[in-house]
Order: C-alpha cells, then sequence, then structure tokens
C-alpha cells in the first residue's frame, strides 16, 4: 500500500462517506480533508461540518459552486444540444468534472497527496472522478475505498459507523429505496422497484414534478431571452445561470415537464435502469434549438447534429478533461455567436410549444419563404437546375443499368 499523507475526501456527510473517512483515517493513517459541494441538491450542506469536526477533520471545505457548475458546464453543454442515447440530458455526468476539478484545486491548496471518492466499482462515477483528477493532477494518487474494502453491503456499514462510534442513525425516518442524486440540473433515481425493468416507477418517487395528469388545466407562457446561446433573462428579467435553472425547475416541475424512465447503456458494460427529472434543462433544451433554427446556417445547425452524440458521449464516459472535447467546445461556442434572441413557450400538461421567436440576427426571411407574391425574391425557375445537378449521378447509373431494388 502506497503511503499517503493527506487525502481530499468528497464527503457528503451520509453514510458512505461518513465510513470512508474513518476507514481512511485507519486504513492509510493520513490526515483527511473533506470537501462538500452545494450544486443545488435542495439538501442542508452545512450539517457535515459539525460530522467531520467530530471526526476529528481539521481542514474542512463547503463550497457553494451552483454558480460555477450552470455557468461553466451545464450552460456549455446545452450549447450543444447534448442528449445521451437520444433521451438523458446528463444531470450526473456534468456535475462530475466541477467535483473533480475542485478536489483537485483543494489538494492543491493543502498539499493533499490524495484525493477520494464514495464512488462504487459498477457506476460510471469512479470513472468521471478519476479521469478529470487524472488529467488535471497526473501525480495525484486516487483512493476507491469500494474497490479495496470488504464493506460491500448496507449492513456491513451500518456495523462499522456502530463499532467506531461514527453518529449515523440506524432507526430513523423511513430511508427511500432508491438511490439518488441530485443537482441544481436533475434529480435521479435507480434501484427499488426499478431494477426490474418491466415494473412502472412509482408515482410517490418523484420529488421535483407533479405528474402531468395532475398538472394545472391552465397553460403557462414563459419567454427566454438569449445572448450567444445562453439564457440571460426570463420574461424580460435579467437571471445569473444558476437563477435561470432555478426558475425553469420550479415553472417545469409545476406544469409536469421533465419526467424520464430509461435504460442506458453504462461507459462499465452494463446497463442500467434509471428515471430522472429534469424540467429545466428539458425547457433550456427546447429554447435553444428553436433559438438556433432561425439564427443558424443550416450547415452549421447540421454540422452542430452530427458532432452531439460524440460530444454527449464524451461527458458521459468522463472525458469532459480531454483535448477532444475542448476542441468540440471551442466549435460549438463559435457557432454561438449570433444565437441571440427571444423565445415564447407554452407548458401545459406536460408538453413544451414553442409559440414565437424572434432575432435582430434572424436568417428567416419572411419575403422569401412566403406562399403569397414574393415580388421576384425567389426565382422559381432555379429549383430545376439544382434538381437536374443533384439527379445527375442516379441518372448515369440508371442509364447503365444499374439497380437499386
Amino acid at each position: 500500500m502506497a503511503e499517503v499523507n493527506k487525502v481530499v475526501l468528497a464527503y457528503s456527510g451520509g453514510l458512505d462517506t461518513s465510513v470512508i473517512l474513518k476507514w481512511l483515517q485507519e486504513t492509510y493513517n493520513c490526515e483527511v480533508v473533506t470537501f462538500t459541494a452545494d450544486l443545488g441538491q435542495g439538501e442542508e450542506v452545512e450539517p457535515a461540518r459539525a460530522k467531520a469536526q467530530a471526526m476529528g477533520v481539521k481542514e474542512i471545505y463547503i463550497d457553494d459552486l451552483r454558480e460555477e457548475f450552470v455557468r461553466d458546464f451545464v450552460f456549455p453543454m446545452f450549447r450543444a444540444n447534448t442528449v445521451y442515447e437520444g433521451e438523458y440530458l446528463l444531470g450526473t455526468s456534468i456535475a462530475r468534472p466541477l467535483i473533480a476539478k475542485r478536489l483537485i484545486e483543494i489538494a492543491n491548496e493543502t498539499g493533499g497527496d490524495a484525493i477520494s471518492h464514495g464512488a462504487t466499482g459498477k457506476g460510471n462515477d469512479q470513472v468521471r472522478f478519476e479521469l478529470g483528477a487524472y488529467a488535471l493532477k497526473p501525480g495525484v494518487k486516487v483512493i476507491a475505498p469500494w474497490r479495496e474494502w470488504d464493506l460491500l453491503s448496507r449492513e456491513k456499514l451500518m456495523d462499522y459507523a456502530e463499532k467506531h462510534g461514527i453518529p449515523i442513525e440506524r432507526h430513523g425516518k423511513k430511508k427511500s429505496p432508491y438511490s439518488m442524486d441530485a443537482n441544481l440540473l436533475h434529480i435521479s433515481y435507480e434501484g427499488g422497484v426499478l431494477e426490474d425493468t418491466w415494473t412502472e416507477h412509482e408515482e410517490d418517487m418523484w420529488r421535483w414534478t407533479v405528474s402531468p395528469e395532475n398538472a394545472p388545466d391552465q397553460a403557462t407562457y414563459i419567454e427566454l431571452t438569449y445572448r450567444k446561446g445562453d439564457i440571460v433573462a426570463i420574461d424580460g428579467k435579467d437571471m445569473t445561470p444558476a437563477e435561470v435553472l432555478t426558475y425553469l425547475n420550479k415553472v417545469g416541475g409545476a406544469n409536469g415537464i421533465g419526467r424520464l424512465d430509461i435504460v442506458e447503456n453504462r461507459f462499465v458494460g452494463m446497463k442500467s435502469r434509471g428515471c430522472y427529472e429534469t424540467p429545466g434543462g428539458t425547457i433550456m433544451l427546447k429554447g435553444h434549438r428553436a433559438i438556433e433554427s432561425i439564427t443558424l446556417d443550416r450547415e452549421v445547425a447540421h454540422l452542430k447534429d452530427s458532432l452531439m452524440p460524440k460530444y454527449a458521449e464524451l461527458i458521459y464516459n468522463g472525458f469532459w478533461w480531454s483535448p477532444e472535447r475542448v476542441m468540440l467546445q471551442q466549435m460549438i461556442d463559435a457557432s454561438q455567436l449570433n444565437v441571440n434572441g427571444v423565445v415564447r413557450l407554452k407548458l401545459y400538461k406536460g408538453n413544451i410549444m414553442v409559440v414565437g421567436r424572434k432575432s435582430d440576427d434572424s436568417l428567416f426571411d419572411a419575403n422569401i419563404a412566403t406562399f403569397e407574391d414574393d415580388a421576384g425574391a425567389y426565382d422559381q425557375a432555379d429549383a430545376a437546375g439544382f434538381i437536374k445537378l443533384n439527379a445527375l449521378r442516379m441518372r448515369i447509373a440508371a442509364g447503365k443499368g444499374r439497380k437499386l431494388i
């Protein structure tokens, strides 16, 4: 076992990371620095400080990263209209590179030579944390207790906590049967009845959204103002990135928007069923595609769409801090210089309808597109030459007797 002097632990204060904290102190006989991130998960993070202090931790970091999370990670991702495997808006995936970045920053600030996390050996998060850490600090040691210890069940963790005086309650309020992860972009659910792909998810599982059936009978209209591909105001009111997503989560959730039940292909090779609530992100995706529809050149838009699956895969697989992701980001951001304007959306019982879009940078020309007299703006005879040139290769092949059916 390599010698470790100081390790920075991604610490929530829950059962797993509290046991990890004690296990690190015992197994590696090292100093532990705790880092707790507020990414908008909706739970109080400050109690983690008292728990860490009670376990002898001297250096405790509790950081509000909500604005950085949305500004530097969520917004850049949505400029690409990023969706993994056609459905997943990457709410968990996009949070991991920020946590990895902050773990390394704290290690550098405190003289730490290792980092540690509570991700299991079955999941994607171990890959995301560690790829990010190695990209930002090549010589760092990573300690992943779930790949080393034999505490492989909740009961074993509880027994360990009890034996070592870790203040975790065995009997309290009923624990959710799901493994859950939350931040400002989404909340995810795995485990429980979801491990049977034929069983419908339970209605009382959802935290952020009402069911579409119970959403208001009156539609909600909102206007999103875009500047260089990012939302900067809602209904004319300027907002910070975190304020934008917080507001959209609230209005989207109230209208039953953003629920998803999917089976995804994990990076480690297995298939996994998960349910997700992403009300704000679902609205953002719809609105962004709407403003791009009038401001992006056709070939730029199509090229962006062809690159998006690769970009989504890079984020899902943990390669945010990679040169290829940076290269793609530069291309995506360059495409957004004229993505400015206002989109009007109608929210109703789980649906989002675009009902208006306008921009000073719009490429839409009503004089050309009209079905009425265009006063010579478009010469319809030009279409004949275009069609014949595109048909030329097929006409030649057919003339040689080549069969297509």
